[in-house]
């Protein structure tokens, strides 16, 4: 396969927060490339002599694919500590020029994610630096591209491949993947681009705009707007236009920005009168009934993954003569989650809601953890809807933010969650604050987010139920994420050891019989897992709170007559033939359910991966069992979970 095949056109990469005004220039593509395992590219400036490389070491390389993947165009697995990319960029002819362009825009260069560190050069002057391999971050670089001819951008990147405090999530530091973990990625994995903004511009929610859009009793959307190059004596206000399929729902009054802290605040109510819900398209009525309470609250257009309900949002910019500065594109849905009722159910927009999740770990043939393509995470999106799931535990990785947005259209609920370390330190601290921080700030303003899930299984806690450092680490986990964001539910330490959660979740591989034994009782659920308590530090299961199922299943299927088996092919237990796996997802799903104290589940897992073959799908997105019949389980467990439960019951489903 040529790298050529992944050659597609390069749509703006944030369609979640695209200016109106849109000044972009991909930078994916073909660079120059050399690994440096002796790191001397810094003693021997190879960021000003690129030139002075030895020919024998310099490659090319396919951006964003890592050197790790096929698609890259150098697929080698072994482990280089250092790396350096080279490119000439210039301006897109397309912008403006001369000094007006330079007054009014700023030259950006943005990276998607680089794994780990990132260190950025042009025309061999540093620019900044990274760290952090699955979050954002750009650079003003105004002025710094050379008018009369290409310049030169020069990136190392440093990864390391034993260190098990740098936060890596599923890529394994051994020689060879086994098991449940894979082939690192080293180095750029996300896009890159430039991009000319306004001087004085829209904050995106990395840089502090929030969308709060869970008041669906008021109908109304709070809005935190920060403002980026304001100078001190500008005078700006913003205005957010709401519409819903077309039709104008509301347009806030000028709003003054703080001059103190750059933010405007903004309550707009996206209730629709009677005259608008006159104006909607037949279609879109007809699609979502003004009389089905599921869609609609007193004329508000609710979220949920039966009917993903978006209002468009335009947030515009002006200075004090009412001349519009800056305009972005985005979306929000309007939900309400909670999780505090006390009844033992998550509840989404009022109502009991049964979570039927599948594990998503985002990896694929050929491009590891990077999308094929801009369609990838859609399609796997519309892969696991169509077996029945609402949604997916986004595991051990912080996914392109096209999946967020695809998420969000679709209608597909997602837990958050990061890429863990494996070695509790002081410097794991510094380095997991930072990222999960910064990831969460990223991704706040997706509706389709319902959990944020910090930790997994005690990974990088070898002692976590002994140690109150390692208590309090997590604990500071819960707390900071809980003060950036109180709308959503946080799930601490994923599977046991709970320290400080809403949720009450639990990982089990049994088998379907066993399964069910455990999850017949409370009893059952709470006791040990994998040896492991499910409290510690003096938590315990808060009566009430949600009891979620959230990793089991993992069944592979034994190769058949005269096939071959992937290297290394693996599962947590293992099937004869594709009949015998729908059988024992059918005990596996039903036994986690049948007690009536699972208010929702995560299957594991939607694809195969490397040599974890225990998926839903193959690695290459097939089906091994026909999605019709893989979403008549998922409808029956949730049908028992509503007999069930006599909570659930109590209140019209949605």
């Amino acid at each position: 396969m040529s790298k050529t095949e992944y050659e597609h056109e390069q749509p703006y990469p944030r369609p979640d927060f695209e200016r109106s005004d849109l000044h972009y220039k991909p930078l994916n593509g073909a660079w120059g490339f050399a690994f440096d395992d002796n790191d001397v590219g810094l003693r021997e400036k190879w960021y000003e002599k690129w030139e002075g490389i030895p020919e024998d070491k310099k490659r090319k390389i396919n951006v964003p694919f890592v050197y790790q993947t096929r698609a890259s165009g150098i697929d080698e697995q072994e482990a280089h500590q250092v790396v350096w990319y080279q490119r000439s960029v210039s301006r897109n002819p397309a912008f403006l020029h001369g000094d007006r362009f330079d007054k009014q825009y700023r030259t950006h260069l943005r990276f998607g994610a680089v794994d780990y560190e990132a260190t950025v050069w042009l025309d061999g002057g540093l620019i900044g630096s990274h760290r952090g391999g699955h979050v954002p971050f750009d650079f003003d670089i105004t002025g710094k591209l050379d008018e009369r001819k290409a310049s030169t951008l020069t990136i190392r990147v440093w990864d390391a491949a034993t260190d098990l405090t740098q936060p890596r999530g599923k890529q394994y530091w051994a020689a060879k993947p086994e098991g449940i973990f894979y082939t690192p990625s080293t180095g750029i994995w996300q896009s890159v681009w430039l991009e000319d903004v306004p001087t004085t511009r829209v904050a995106d929610s990395s840089h502090g705009t929030i969308l709060k859009s869970n008041d669906i009793e008021t109908g109304n959307l709070h809005a935190e707007v920060a403002v980026l190059g304001r100078q001190k004596s500008q005078l700006c206000s913003i205005t957010i236009r709401a519409r819903l399929a077309g039709v104008e729902v509301a347009k806030s009054e000028p709003t003054k920005i703080d001059p103190e802290k750059d933010i405007a605040r903004l309550k707009l109510g996206l209730r629709l009168s009677a005259d608008q819900q006159a104006q909607l398209p037949s279609s879109f009525e007809e699609a979502h009934p003004l009389n089905d309470k599921s869609c609609w609250q007193d004329g508000l257009a609710l979220w949920a993954p039966e009917h993903p309900l978006l209002y468009d949002l335009l947030i515009s910019l002006s200075d004090e003569a009412g001349e519009v500065l800056d305009e972005v594109k985005t979306t929000t849905g309007m939900r309400c989650l909670d999780w505090t009722s006390g009844d033992g159910t998550f509840h989404l927009n009022g109502r009991p809601y049964f979570q039927a999740l599948v594990l998503d770990q985002g990896y694929w043939p050929d491009t590891n953890m990077t999308p094929p393509n801009m369609d990838s995470c859609k399609e796997d999106i519309i892969l696991a809807k169509k077996m029945g799931f609402n949604g997916c535990r986004k595991h051990q990785k912080v996914e392109d933010p096209m999946f967020l947005y695809w998420a969000d259209k679709l209608g597909y609920l997602v837990w958050g969650e990061m890429a863990n370390g494996y070695e509790f330190s002081k410097q794991y601290v510094q380095r997991f604050d930072q990222e999960w921080m910064e990831a969460v700030r990223r991704d706040i303003n997706h509706p389709c987010i319902v959990t944020w899930t910090p930790v997994n299984e005690t990974w990088g806690y070898g002692a976590l139920k002994e140690s109150t450092a390692e208590q309090n680490h997590i604990r500071s986990l819960y707390y900071m994420t809980k003060t950036f964001d109180p709308t959503r539910s946080i799930n601490d330490n994923c599977g046991w050891e709970h320290v400080c959660t809403d949720l009450t979740t639990f990982h089990d591989y049994s088998d379907g019989p066993e399964l069910a034994r455990i999850c017949q009782t409370l009893e059952g659920i709470l006791k040990p897992k994998s040896d492991r308590d499910m409290f510690v530090g003096g938590a315990k299961h808060r009566s009430g709170a949600p009891v979620i199922c959230t990793e089991f299943g993992g069944v592979n299927i034994a190769p058949g007559q005269g096939e071959v088996a992937v290297e290394g092919s693996w599962g947590y237990t293992t099937a004869s033939n594709a009949k015998d796996l729908l059988a024992r997802v059918r005990r596996l799903i039903h036994g986690v359910v049948e007690g009536g104290h699972c208010c929702g589940f995560v299957y594991t897992q939607l694809t195969d991966i490397e040599q974890e073959t225990n998926g839903l799908y193959t690695f290459d997105r097939k089906e091994k069992l026909p999605a019709a019949d893989v979403q008549e389980i998922i409808g029956e467990a949730r049908r028992i979970y509503f007999e069930k439960s006599a909570a659930a019951r109590s209140v019209e489903e949605l």
